[in-house]
């Protein structure tokens, strides 16, 4: 069995999720993850924004135009009349949800279940699509079998032992869709899995399930050497491993959450990228395998402060770096970056709300400075096979950019550079013309 995930823009509208269901109903079994239609989280994130200001008449705006919004497509959706009440039924539950938060306090609890409810519309909309078509579908409630830990890290044994009695509770069917992004917590609360988490329910599915393949379906026709907002001319990329993808995802790739990679990598699931609108592109396979062709890809990650911390105890001292990362542990801020000497420290981060905070307890240990507005540029592959002097040609690709820190060696797939944002284009178009393109 394969897991296909399709997100906001593949589920956008009537015509979009018609589309989805002509292109999944091949006779193949298969299990499909489905993001909220396109705007729909936004929305919800502006709800919860106004309930949290004690805004409550702007929020009961927002979710009348919202709920209007639905009930057009429910109208244009199905074809009877009976599937169209239904449909109305749906919505009109979720958003008796929603409303229920305008009234009384309102915390975290109450932003994550109205977070919940765009993908709860979109699952039970689309079930209710393929039924009236004929075909043999069963919803997977992603709350019965999806959970995370008191660290927000998925509970993988859980959630495979559960999604499979999920499975037997549902009975056969051809064709089984659930709910991306969302969860339950420790405390059995409704929570998700952050913005993008879509991708990684997919993955952590595939992996409970031991399928086939995982698919991400999205707007393009896979990863590409270069950030085309930024880069003309860039080109697909056929084939990456597990690691070379990881990178890429976590240092910008906007294609794939960048936590989707290791569910699928332990089980050694491959994962494919592919395009809704260009369905027979074979788009980009990721598997445990590298081709082992050197430099594959670019990618930027933007906000990015850097912290510097000078101190002449650090000479000859050990437990320095201890003491150090002991203070981001302690805010759960974690590192992207780090480079040492034998008198200063400089980290990156990209989680500045506890950085007033992690300042004052660094300041015990000497001068601290810290540098916003940055970017990390990473330039992926098999480093390893690549050539002699792989790194003098980055150098001089660079030539006469700004670079504020370097990580090299860390990792066989990567090396990156810390610039400042407003030269990141800049050196993006730099990597592409000396490196990927010469």
């Amino acid at each position: 069995m394969k897991v296909l995930k399709f997100g906001g823009t593949s589920v956008g509208s009537p015509e979009t999720m018609r589309a989805v269901m002509d292109l999944i109903t091949d006779g193949e079994q298969k299990i499909v993850v489905l993001s909220a239609m396109s705007g729909t989280t936004n929305t919800l994130v502006e709800i919860s924004g106004y309930l949290r200001k004690k805004n409550k008449d702007t929020a009961r705006i927002f979710i009348g135009n919202l709920e209007v919004k639905y009930k057009k497509v429910v109208n244009e959706l199905f074809s009877s009349d009976e599937n169209k009440k239904l449909g109305l039924k749906v919505v009109g539950e979720s958003f008796n949800t929603i409303k229920s938060f305008t009234s009384g306090n309102f915390g975290e609890v109450g932003e994550n279940t109205i977070l919940a409810q765009g993908e709860l519309i979109s699952t039970q909309l689309f079930a209710l699509l393929m039924n009236e078509n004929d075909y043999n579908t069963e919803l997977l409630p992603a709350l019965d079998f999806m959970r995370i830990d008191e660290d927000k890290a998925a509970e993988t044994q859980f959630i495979r032992k559960n999604i499979k009695t999920v499975l037997k509770e549902v009975g056969e069917a051809d064709y089984y869709i659930t709910q991306g992004f969302i969860c339950r917590n420790a405390n059995n609360e409704i929570d998700n899995l952050q913005r993008g988490g879509s991708d990684y329910t997919a993955s952590l599915i595939g992996a409970a399930i031991e399928a086939e393949e995982i698919q991400i379906w999205t707007d393009i026709d896979g990863f590409h050497n270069n950030d085309p907002r930024f880069v003309e001319n860039t080109k697909k990329i056929d084939h990456l491993s597990f690691y070379e993808a990881a990178e890429l995802a976590y240092f910008g790739a906007k294609i794939l959450h960048p936590q989707t990679v290791l569910p699928a990598r332990v089980s050694n699931i491959p994962v494919r990228l592919k395009n809704t609108m260009n369905p027979t592109d074979e788009g980009t396979l990721i598997t445990a395998e590298s081709d082992g062709k050197g430099i594959k890809a670019v990618a930027a990650k933007d906000g990015i402060s850097a912290v510097k911390i000078r101190s002449g105890r650090m000479l000859m001292a050990y437990g320095f770096l201890k003491n150090i990362f002991e203070i981001f542990e302690k805010y759960k801020t974690p590192i992207d970056m780090i480079s040492t000497s034998e008198v200063a420290v400089s980290i990156t981060i990209d989680n500045t709300q506890n950085l007033a905070e992690i300042r004052k307890e660094l300041d015990k240990f000497g001068i601290v400075e810290v540098d916003s507005n940055m970017s990390i540029v990473c330039i992926v592959g098999d480093i390893i096979q690549e050539e002699t002097g792989f790194a003098s040609k980055v150098f001089r690709a660079l030539d006469g950019i700004p670079i504020r820190m370097i990580s090299y060696g860390g990792s066989r797939y990567n090396i990156s550079v810390l610039v400042p944002t407003s030269h990141k284009k800049e050196t993006l178009q730099a990597l592409s013309n000396n490196l990927l393109n010469s």
